[in-house]
Parts: C-alpha cells; sequence; structure tokens
C-alpha cells in the first residue's frame, strides 16, 4: 500500500475498519461493507448524495470525472475533501461521516429494491411456459442367466 492510501485509510479509520480493495486502476474504500470513498489520479473522492452534495459544494469541493468513450466527462457522485481535512482526522471524520451516510442511504435504497426486483423476476418466471421435458430413457435391467 502507498502512502497516500495509507493516510487516507488512516483518515478513515475513526469510523470503522477501513478495507481497500483495486478498482478501475485506483482503489476502493468500504467501511462496513459499504463502498464510501476512492482514489483516482492521487487524489482522494468521498461518496455523495442528493443530502450531502451540498456541503461539498459549498466548500468548494471538485467532484470525481472521468472521460467517456466520445470525449465527454462524466461526473459522479463522489467528492474531494477540502484540502485541510487530509491534514488530520478530526478535520476528515465531519466530511468521512458524510460519505458513510450516503453510501448507508444507498445501501438501504438498494436493499429495499432487491425484494421487488425479486418479486417482479418470480412472477415473470410464474407467468413463463416451463420448457417441455423430454422423457429420460430408461436403460433395460440386465436380465439373470
Amino acid at each position: 500500500m502507498d502512502d497516500f492510501t495509507e493516510l487516507c485509510v488512516e483518515m478513515l479509520s475513526p469510523l470503522g475498519p477501513v478495507r481497500v480493495r483495486r478498482m478501475f486502476g485506483g482503489q476502493g474504500f468500504y467501511v462496513d461493507g459499504l463502498f464510501m470513498a476512492l482514489i483516482d489520479g492521487g487524489q482522494l473522492f468521498l461518496k455523495a448524495d442528493d443530502l450531502t452534495r451540498q456541503h461539498f459544494v459549498a466548500a468548494g469541493c471538485p467532484p470525481f470525472t472521468y472521460p467517456t468513450k466520445d470525449g465527454e466527462r462524466m461526473v459522479m457522485s463522489y467528492y474531494r475533501p477540502p484540502e485541510d481535512a487530509l491534514e488530520s482526522p478530526p478535520l476528515m471524520l465531519p466530511w468521512a461521516r458524510l460519505a458513510f451516510e450516503a453510501a448507508l442511504r444507498a445501501a438501504n435504497a438498494k436493499a429495499k429494491k432487491a425484494p421487488a426486483a425479486v418479486a417482479k423476476r418470480a412472477a415473470r418466471s410464474a407467468s413463463e411456459k416451463p420448457a417441455a421435458k423430454k422423457p429420460v430413457a430408461k436403460k433395460a435391467a440386465p436380465r439373470a442367466r
């Protein structure tokens, strides 16, 4: 693990144990199994949502962007924390909490959708006709001599 990744783990660890996984040429950070931050291009980005985005924008934090195949820039819901937040865990904690809360809301929303998706899939399967089964050929039992 490089020095910057270790620093980011230290900054996020007040929330709980931090797990780092390689992804998309960068690294993803998980706390309690929730994906809440990433490093790309040597920069840390924290997860944001409709409830937390305004905090990052008001602090002048730039969003995570990447180029698409057609040359456009795709903007994601991850923002760099303020520069001074990387100086100590107490300064990072409020920003890390915002990211963790956004990750928790995203996981809860996904969990609520999951039962509906399973029910929809089950209903669709029930309405489809099952494939006709071919009869299984039975082998003749060997004759006793």
